[in-house]
């Protein structure tokens, strides 16, 4: 015998199917596989500041002053020297800062030796002045290495006090023995890059370049092949 079900009857069965559906879906079928793509996440590294110590320093220019030690002659100026007269005040005294070294044809000199005049520039703003025999002595090697001994001091020279106005200069004379006057195992030659100046009354030089020219100094300390002259108003 067929039974047949009235429209609400057949409408809840319905309903209850499709429930009883879905449960089963949800507890016994797998979850779904969701595709994962695998993405590197990369943190940037702050790069170091560069270290005083893992920074290569400049190298100096050539005509930068050399600082380093009086020369093995002078106690104080590497062998320069205030004289006698007036120095005035030390305040008036020009700086190291405030010159700048130059060198010009100084005459001939006597036999086997050669005169330069070693020019010292005011570079300041204020008149300044310089008074007695500056320190000197050839240098070389690359790092203002002292060859030789230091120049001796001409006190047959006068030594006034020389106001240096800004742009003016003052001098001093270098006499140099010319180095083939002695034999190679006495003088040990070497070729010099220029020479380190003392103003009277410095410890602190300036670096002066041979300007081209070729200078043999005598690197034995047993050779005194330089005297200099007092500081000079410029001709």
């Amino acid at each position: 015998m067929r039974v047949r079900l009235s429209p609400l009857v057949a409408t809840a069965s319905a309903a209850l199917l499709v429930v009883g559906l879905a449960g089963c879906t949800s507890e016994g079928a797998a979850p779904p596989t969701e595709t994962v793509t695998a993405t590197e996440t990369v943190t940037p590294t702050p790069t170091p500041a560069p270290t005083a110590s893992g920074t290569p320093a400049p190298a100096p220019a050539p005509s930068a002053p050399v600082t380093s030690t009086p020369g093995p002659d002078g106690a104080s100026g590497g062998g320069g020297d205030l004289g006698d007269g007036a120095a005035g005040s030390v305040g008036d005294r020009c700086t190291v800062d405030e010159l700048q070294g130059g060198i010009d044809d100084g005459g001939g000199g006597a036999a086997g030796s050669v005169g330069v005049a070693l020019i010292l520039t005011n570079v300041g703003d204020r008149t300044c002045e310089l008074q007695g025999w500056p320190g000197v002595s050839f240098v070389g090697g690359g790092d203002g290495t002292q060859l030789g001994a230091s120049a001796t001091l001409d006190r047959s020279t006068a030594h006034p006090t020389v106001e240096i106005a800004p742009g003016g200069y003052a001098q001093a004379i270098l006499t140099m023995v010319q180095a083939g006057n002695y034999d190679d195992a006495e003088c040990e030659p070497q070729q010099s890059e220029g020479f380190r100046v003392y103003p009277p009354g410095s410890t602190a030089s300036l670096y002066i370049e041979a300007g081209g020219r070729l200078f043999t100094a005598c690197t034995s300390p047993d050779v005194q092949q330089l005297s200099v002259g007092a500081i000079e108003p410029g001709p």
